[in-house]
């Protein structure tokens, strides 16, 4: 298990640098498997460095897809891939262990195709303003998956949400839930942006 100051969702990516012994440890133990996949729970209280921290009881898987070595650290890239809720916390050996189960993969219903077009366009305008507030060059043109339930995930991946909405998303229990926490999120903080930014047309 790899606890962290941040929320990591299905089909979302996870670059890390790993610099802690326990944590070099678990990589190359996973390095060395079949399947090399270390759950991410967000922590509730405390830091993601030395333990003794507290956390969340729903997380994400994540497979490895990347990994380089530096001369400091070792880089790796993960990719969500689905829930899992903690069932007990084993000792660290050295590094955090839990028993864990896998959350029902969600399922798709056509009559929401109309809500994840919705969802899409909000986060899209939600990435153009801010990439407008930031000044930086952020294309707002990037492509989602096929597959209607893939995309509802990486759409709430991207949308601008902090990290306890998303720990309340890995609880949804259908697509149609999912979409619709993500949507109101989206707009929740584009209205923000746009009353940071003096946006008289934000103000009702």
């Amino acid at each position: 298990m790899f606890p962290l100051g941040s929320a990591l969702l299905p089909h979302a990516p996870l670059p890390l640098r790993i610099f802690e012994a326990r944590y070099l440890q678990m990589l190359g133990q996973l390095l060395e498997s079949e399947q090399p996949e270390f759950g991410v729970v967000l922590i509730e209280r405390g830091s993601e460095v030395g333990g003794g921290d507290q956390r969340f009881e729903v997380g994400t898987m994540a497979r490895i897809i990347a990994c380089e070595a530096l001369a400091d650290c070792m880089v790796i890239v993960g990719l969500g891939t689905r829930r899992i809720r903690i069932q007990e916390w084993l000792p660290d050996d050295p590094y955090p262990r839990a028993e864990v189960t896998d959350l029902d993969a969600l399922t798709w219903d056509e009559a929401d195709r109309l809500a994840l077009q919705e969802v899409e366009q909000e986060v899209r305008a939600a990435a153009q303003l801010a990439a407008a507030e930031s000044g930086d060059d952020i294309p707002a043109d990037f492509e989602f998956s096929e597959d209607p339930v893939t995309a509802a995930w990486q759409l709430a991946a991207l949308a601008p949400l902090g990290d306890l909405d998303r720990v309340k998303l890995l609880q949804v229990a259908t697509t149609s839930e999912l979409l619709e926490q993500t949507k109101a999120g989206t707009e929740d903080a584009v209205q923000l942006m746009r009353l940071l930014g003096g946006d008289p047309d934000s103000i009702d």
